[in-house]
């Protein structure tokens, strides 16, 4: 058994944190979350082991990173001078999409997700769709890519869902894949299931769920067969939704509707499923989504790096679609950061304060997350759940002065501390106990860019 003191720590349906919480665990989950203090104590002592390690600052629950491109890690402040769009950025991504290799994903994957472990992150979505070699040419294991990705996770101490992303064209009117994209297509979305059903992951870190790339890249025929994969496994289903106006604009005058109208006829959304963006979506289209509970997943900071816009957030939550975050192109990889990004962007979309509570952009980050990623068992510091916690720092230059239940509003990911997962420490006073993390993001990034 494992214990911890909390100086602080953030527990179920609690409006704000609470000060001293002895927090035990075993064979990788809680058994034990006990306030020590206050309203909360228990009538009679509770003991406090001298073995206990003790974690100055705020305890969270592990915080779930629902959207991730690993690979795009490489393109941190290589893309940001001179003007363009998402379109010109996307051209500048596939350059380093064709120079990946199994080896060289591995050791960017490893350093990117241990970034992320450092930032808080105990648990990761990978929407994957670099799946082939130069050309489209399968490796000889045609999941080799996928195999790479779970063992970077597992060796960045980090969960994984991998979102096996079916991308099957290039724009809404069927153009086929060129260049670099060839890479990312299986032919038609039955030989994308093929391959996907072949993959099982090593080790109890990871899981296999699918992806929609887009209406882009999936025919509006082959869209059920990929949501259909999906149900008969219940598994995780994610697609890119409504990122930029062209892609509305495009299906519009393919298909006469929206793409979300389309992925509604074709039985892909529903609880399960979680629309990445949703940045322009109409009313009628948020009613759907809402009505249907299909999630949102919100990546603030990608979204305003390439100028896609601010989406209705609070409008969708109240809708009925809960909401989860993610760092996608990895412009910046801090949970925090995204998470009052939400509140921060729906002011200067309408010019009012006050959205979101503390503690719902918590849950986005946590349980919200962890959820859209399959994983119903994590992110809430309860009896039962996964042992994932994560400290944060209330006495740097950034959280002094601050209560801790601001903290989401003050602290960065430079202010975490401690991370744990599943029971096992990953990160100690605030440094990665496997990964040399600036060290071989630099070599990992060296190998693939020019």
């Amino acid at each position: 058994m494992t214990r911890w003191l909390a100086e602080y720590a953030w527990l179920p349906d609690h409006a704000e944190p609470t000060a001293d919480v002895l927090i035990e665990a075993e064979d990788g989950r809680f058994t034990a979350v006990t306030p020590l203090t206050g309203g909360d104590a228990p009538t009679t002592g509770v003991e406090v082991l001298t073995d206990a390690v003790r974690l100055p600052g705020l305890t969270l629950p592990g915080l779930a990173n629902a959207h991730s491109h690993a690979f795009h890690r490489a393109l941190r402040g290589r893309t940001h001078g001179g003007r363009g769009d998402f379109w010109t950025w996307r051209d500048r991504m596939y350059e380093v999409a064709g120079r990946l290799d199994p080896d060289s994903y591995l050791a960017l994957a490893r350093a990117t997700y241990a970034e992320m472990a450092l930032a808080g992150i105990t648990c990761v979505g990978e929407f994957h769709y670099l799946h082939h070699g130069p050309g489209g040419t399968p490796y000889d294991d045609p999941n080799a890519m996928s195999a790479a990705l779970v063992e970077a996770a597992a060796q960045a101490g980090v969960r994984l869902t991998l979102l096996d992303a079916c991308y099957l064209t290039a724009s809404v009117d069927g153009r086929p894949l060129a260049g670099p994209q060839r890479r990312f297509g299986d032919g038609d979305a039955v030989r994308w299931g093929e391959r996907v059903t072949a993959f099982t992951p090593a080790g109890g870190h990871a899981r296999v769920g699918a992806a929609v790339h887009s209406v882009r890249a999936v025919p509006a025929e082959q869209l059920s067969t990929v949501a259909r994969w999906a149900r008969d496994r219940d598994a995780p289903l994610h697609v890119h939704l409504s990122e930029q106006p062209a892609e509305n604009d495009a299906c519009r005058a393919v298909h006469g509707c929206t793409p979300t109208r389309l992925l509604a006829d074709r039985q892909v959304l529903g609880p399960a499923t979680t629309a990445v963006h949703a940045t322009h979506p109409t009313s009628a289209d948020v009613g759907l989504l809402g009505e249907s509970r299909t999630g949102v997943c919100l990546c603030p900071t990608t979204e305003r790096d390439l100028a896609d816009g601010i989406g209705p957030a609070r409008r969708m939550a109240d809708t009925g679609s809960p909401l989860s975050l993610g760092s996608d192109s990895h412009a910046v990889i801090d949970l925090f950061e995204e998470a009052r990004a939400v509140e921060l962007d729906e002011r200067l979309r309408t010019r009012r304060r006050g959205h979101f509570s503390p503690v719902e952009l918590l849950t986005a980050a946590t349980a919200g997350g962890h959820a859209a990623l399959g994983w119903t068992d994590a992110g809430r510091l309860a009896v039962g759940d996964r042992a994932d916690l994560v400290t944060v720092r209330l006495d740097s230059a950034r959280t002094a002065g601050v209560p801790p239940v601001g903290a989401l509003f003050a602290a960065t990911a430079a202010d975490v501390t401690h991370v744990v997962v599943d029971g096992r420490t990953v990160v100690a006073e605030g440094r990665h106990r496997v990964v040399d993390v600036p060290a071989e993001l630099g070599a990992a990034i060296a190998a693939v860019t020019p």
